[in-house]
């Protein structure tokens, strides 16, 4: 879930009016994938808070956009000393463990403030938008939009749009009661022209010996229709990847799939139960994300999600395997 890469401000105070009339004229998609862009496109610092159930953590974030490409160092300033260095989506993390610093090259997925997707019919079909006021994030005037689920399927979302650049200063996740089930929100944000690559390193406890990781073996692979498929995917969601990972501690591939209504994602683990192997069943919650167990047929099925529990457990059920 990576949660190291996520943040949330709860005590900037909201508006339910705009200040100016104008606003109510902007399409609140187009101002989305805006959002989306900007992210990518923009250099800028800052600190942003995230919280999700009693986890709270600041993270600083420096983003540079450069000719060659996109690069961003990412320091958590609570707990342990731990860094990501990214360049687009290939991140090496630097964490340190007793007298290393151990370093782990990962591909990585959206993070904040990169969260907004681009339009597609899908995530219309799925979500209503609307401009419904404005707030000060991080001392920085935004414009708040409203996605709304269009069944209990998913769960809604408010953003706070920078008036100025169109960079997304706040998301929050709201259950059907509308309660904040994860927030992350820049605290402080300075956009800045870009400057040279000496921010680009590391600064975890130097003087370590710093070890790297053996890579993830993660490689694309067929599960589906090579020995098992999903038989009803909850409405709105496709599969958008698919991959075969070797993880540590077992002696065979994990498969999994990721599906997605255009923002949120949910992915399927599957596995053999291996002789002696414990089975897992039944739900968790964790954070946001609620989490689905289930053995069919000697597999074992793990369902994760930032989504409703009745899609992680339709998802988790709706798995069958060729006799």
């Amino acid at each position: 879930m990576r949660k190291f890469l996520r943040a949330c401000l709860c005590c900037v105070m909201f508006s339910p009016t705009l200040g100016h009339a104008a606003a109510f004229e902007e399409d609140p998609w187009l101002m989305l994938e805006k959002a989306g862009q900007a992210a990518h496109k923009l250099s800028y610092k800052g600190i942003f808070v995230y919280q999700s159930g009693h986890t709270v953590g600041n993270i600083q974030i420096t983003h540079m956009n450069y000719p060659q490409g996109e690069f961003a160092r990412v320091v958590s300033l609570d707990g342990a000393p731990r860094e990501v260095l990214r360049q687009g989506n290939e991140a090496v993390i630097y964490s340190p463990q007793n007298e290393k610093v151990m370093i782990e090259k990962r591909r990585v997925q959206s993070s904040f403030p990169a969260l907004l997707p681009g339009l597609s019919d899908m995530l219309k079909a799925s979500y209503q938008a609307k401009l419904v006021g404005q707030e000060r994030v991080g001392g920085r005037d935004g414009l708040v939009i409203q996605l709304l689920p269009r069944d209990h399927l998913r769960y809604g979302y408010r953003f706070s749009v920078d008036r100025e650049f169109g960079l997304l200063l706040k998301s929050v996740m709201l259950n059907e009661r509308n309660e904040a089930l994860e927030q992350f929100a820049f605290s402080q944000l300075t956009l800045m022209p870009n400057t040279g690559m000496d921010w680009f390193h590391p600064n975890v406890e130097r003087g370590k010996s710093y070890v790297m990781q053996p890579e993830e073996n993660v490689v694309p692979n067929r599960a589906e229709g090579d020995g098992w498929k999903i038989n009803h995917l909850p409405s709105g969601f496709v599969k958008i990847d698919q991959v075969s990972r070797v993880m540590p501690g077992k002696t065979v591939p994990v498969n999994q799939m990721i599906f997605s209504d255009g923002i949120a994602s949910v992915s399927l683990f599957v596995e053999t139960l291996e002789k002696g192997a414990v089975p897992k069943t039944g739900q968790l919650v964790q954070g946001a994300a609620n989490i689905y167990a289930n053995v069919i047929d000697g597999y074992q099925l793990i369902v994760v999600g930032e989504v409703p529990e009745a899609v992680v457990k339709q998802i988790g059920e709706s798995v069958s395997f060729k006799k």
